[in-house]
Formats: C-alpha cells, sequence, structure tokens
C-alpha cells in the first residue's frame, strides 16, 4: 500500500473522529445544562420543604378555615 492512500484513509478517520468529538462535546454541554436545572430544582424543593417544616410548629386550631 502506497502512502497517498495510506494518508487518505488516515484523513478520513480522522474527520470522522473529530465528528464524533464534536457530538459527544454537545452531548455533554447538554447533559451538563440539565444537571444545572435539576440541581436549582433540588435546592428549590430543599427549601420549601424546609420551610413547610418549621411552619409544622403552629396550631391548627387558631387558623381560619378556608371556607370563613
Amino acid at each position: 500500500m502506497s502512502l497517498e492512500p495510506r494518508l487518505t484513509e488516515l484523513e478520513i478517520k480522522l474527520s470522522y473522529a473529530e465528528d464524533l468529538i464534536d457530538a459527544l462535546n454537545k452531548t455533554v454541554f447538554r447533559q451538563q445544562e440539565q444537571i444545572d436545572l435539576l440541581q436549582q430544582q433540588l435546592t428549590l424543593l430543599h427549601r420549601q420543604i424546609r420551610d413547610s417544616a418549621s411552619n409544622e410548629n403552629r396550631d391548627l386550631r387558631e387558623e381560619i378555615p378556608p371556607h370563613y
């Protein structure tokens, strides 16, 4: 096999590898965005649970029912 076809084959393989790396980078970027969003939502839920837990110490007999 001469040098020219081997070089062409390597260039083609390199091109495919670059395309694959680009696609993988885009996938990792999208996944990181999703992870960041999920972390924000988890933090919000944690705060809501913490706040509702601190409100459970109230006396329900003192609250006015919603139909009044």
